[in-house]
Formats: C-alpha cells, sequence, structure tokens
C-alpha cells in the first residue's frame, strides 16, 4: 500500500451527448499510463457527477482516489468559467462544482475537440488513415473537425515548442448549399428548424434527416432488412452508415454519399478560413465507422471544389483519426500540466 501511495494519479473523462469514456492515469510521464478505463452511456443517467461517482467507486479506482492530483474533463459544448451546458444533452457542468462534491484538487473543463487536438501527439502513425497527402508544412496551422452526436472543431496553432489549441463553435455556422438537391435540403430543414447549420447534417441526426428527406422526396424506399436492423439498435444512424458503406441499401447510399459531400464542403471551408497546412483531421465517433467511405474520393473533391482555390486546397492534407480515444487522451494531457510539481 505505500508503494502505490507514493505513486499520483491523474483522472480524465471524454464527455459526449452518447457516451461518456472515463481513465484513471499514472502521472509522471509525458504520456500518462492509463490504469483503469470505463465507457458509459451518458443518457442513462441525470448529469455527470454520477457518472464520475461510479467510477471512482470501482475497485480498480477507489484504492487511488486519494492521491489524483487533477481532473480534465473533455465536454461536448462552450466552456466558460470552468462551466458549460453540453449542446445535445443539456447537462449543466462546473468544473468547480465537481471538484468539491467529489473532494477532487481541480477539475478543469475543455472542449471536446480542443481536447482532441490536445491528443493527436499520442497518435501513432497507424491511428490515422489519409485521405490526401497533401504538401504539409512544419508548424503550420492545423484543424481536428469530427461528426458524432454533434459537429466538433477545433483550431491548433504553433507557439514556441508546440501546438496550443483553440476551441470552436464552427459547427453551428449556417449551411450553404452547393447546388440543386443541396437547395432542396435546405428548405426541407428549414421547415423544421427555422435557421440551419451544419450541425443539423454533418452529424449522425443529420445523416438521419438526409434519409429521411430522400425518402420523403422520392429517392427511394429503405430495404426491409435496413428497417428491421433499425427496429433492433437504438443508434439508427449508425445502421444507415453500415448499409451504406456495405451497399446493402440504395438509399442508405445515397444518403451516405450527400452527408460525405457536405462534410467534405464544410472541411474544405474551415481549411480556407484559417489555411491549415499543416494538416485537417477528421475525427469524431462517426468518421472511422465510415473511412472506406471517406476514401473513395467523395469527401476530398468536396473539400477541394473551391474554384479558383482548389488549387491551394489540393496541397493541404487530409488524415481520418482512426482511435477513438483521441479526446481522452487530450484530457489526460492536459490534466499532465495542470499537475502540481
Amino acid at each position: 500500500m505505500n508503494s502505490v501511495s507514493s505513486v499520483t494519479y491523474l483522472l480524465a473523462a471524454d464527455v459526449g451527448g452518447t457516451k461518456t469514456a472515463i481513465a484513471l492515469a499514472a502521472a509522471g510521464t509525458a504520456r500518462p499510463a492509463i490504469v483503469a478505463q470505463r465507457v458509459y452511456a451518458s443518457r442513462e443517467f441525470e448529469g455527470l457527477q454520477p457518472i464520475l461517482a461510479d467510477f471512482l467507486q470501482q475497485s480498480s479506482v477507489a484504492g487511488h482516489r486519494g492521491t489524483i492530483a487533477a481532473a480534465c474533463l473533455s465536454v461536448a459544448g462552450p466552456v466558460a468559467a470552468n462551466s458549460t451546458t453540453l449542446t445535445n444533452l443539456g447537462w449543466k457542468i462546473s468544473g468547480d462544482a465537481l471538484a468539491a462534491q467529489l473532494g477532487l484538487p481541480e477539475v478543469r473543463l475543455v472542449n471536446d475537440f480542443a481536447a482532441a487536438g490536445l491528443g493527436l501527439v499520442r497518435l501513432a502513425p497507424g491511428d490515422f488513415e489519409t485521405l490526401q497527402a497533401g504538401r504539409p508544412v512544419a508548424h503550420a496551422a492545423r484543424l481536428v473537425i469530427g461528426a458524432g452526436t454533434g459537429l466538433g472543431v477545433g483550431l491548433l496553432t504553433w507557439q514556441d515548442e508546440g501546438y496550443i489549441v483553440h476551441p470552436s463553435e464552427a459547427g453551428h455556422a449556417d449551411f450553404a448549399p452547393l447546388d440543386e438537391l443541396q437547395d432542396r435540403l435546405l428548405a426541407h430543414l428549414r421547415r423544421a428548424f427555422g435557421r440551419v447549420s451544419y450541425e443539423r447534417i454533418v452529424s449522425g441526426p443529420g445523416l438521419m434527416r438526409i434519409f429521411s428527406f430522400l425518402q420523403e422526396t422520392g429517392a427511394g424506399i429503405p430495404s426491409r432488412p435496413l428497417l428491421d436492423a433499425s427496429g433492433k439498435r437504438a443508434d439508427t444512424a449508425e445502421v444507415i452508415a453500415e448499409f451504406a458503406v456495405a451497399r446493402l441499401d440504395p438509399l442508405a447510399v445515397r444518403a451516405l454519399d450527400l452527408f460525405v459531400t457536405v462534410y467534405g464542403a464544410f472541411a474544405g471551408n474551415l481549411a480556407l478560413a484559417v489555411l491549415a497546412h499543416g494538416g485537417v483531421y477528421i475525427a469524431g465517433g462517426i468518421a472511422p465507422k465510415i473511412a472506406v467511405k471517406l476514401k473513395d474520393g467523395t469527401f476530398i473533391r468536396a473539400f477541394a471544389s473551391k474554384g479558383r482555390f482548389s488549387e491551394l486546397l489540393g496541397t493541404i492534407p487530409v488524415h481520418v483519426v482512426m482511435n477513438p480515444q483521441v479526446g481522452l487522451y487530450g484530457a489526460l494531457q492536459e490534466a499532465a500540466r495542470m499537475r502540481p510539481e
């Protein structure tokens, strides 16, 4: 027991609208080693505090609770005064309140895609799929973008000896249709939402909206196997994506093609906005599941289709982040920086 108490630990979580991943790691190294980890279904709880309390009571964690030196939580929402309201879940989270409730020295909140940006440095080459090699420029701006329950964005700029991250809510920028089909999609969604952001389309719920739009406008009808699978599983968007990737349902194929086209155009817009010559990293929960589709050229064609600037967009590296733990790793990296010397 004495040897255990001489080690300090870090607590990190990646809190999203669908799931919350929590990890305990041993401090003292550049890449803290995870010693305990658990994933919770976010919607099964009324808030974050019960999830954290449950994790801290686990047998693999409870014995280290008194030596947790710092905690960092990656949260899917804008952070101000160490507090947030999760955009797609509605939980109100205060880092200071959680520290007091759980008996922790400090709990810091960071935006989820700021955390994803921090986590990139911990990934190995095998954690990426390259969509466009481009011509990377050392120390140039980077972007991390990802669709999941919502649409997250983070910007990275070089400072001193490494990248620093800047959170963004660019996923809530106005959707700009590029052709007649997208014009009709915008008109369709405007009836439901009034203002239509990119997140209304480039997200799990967005893929379902695209599928419904195509069905309602006569583009096709769902196959019986897809309907049966949707009835048995909670995540309809995941079913649509799986059937599309496997080319088992023509309507799902069309829906995913439109989804990826809008996704690529959005990523290209942001790459132009910040001149992301250091690379664009496509993260989030959806990208690894549709990597085959992302690699077929649809995404990059939309990404680079920027008129007079198409050639410039062709020089920007674009990678898919295949490791779903990147946000959790980023929270751990931030917790390590918080740890008292």
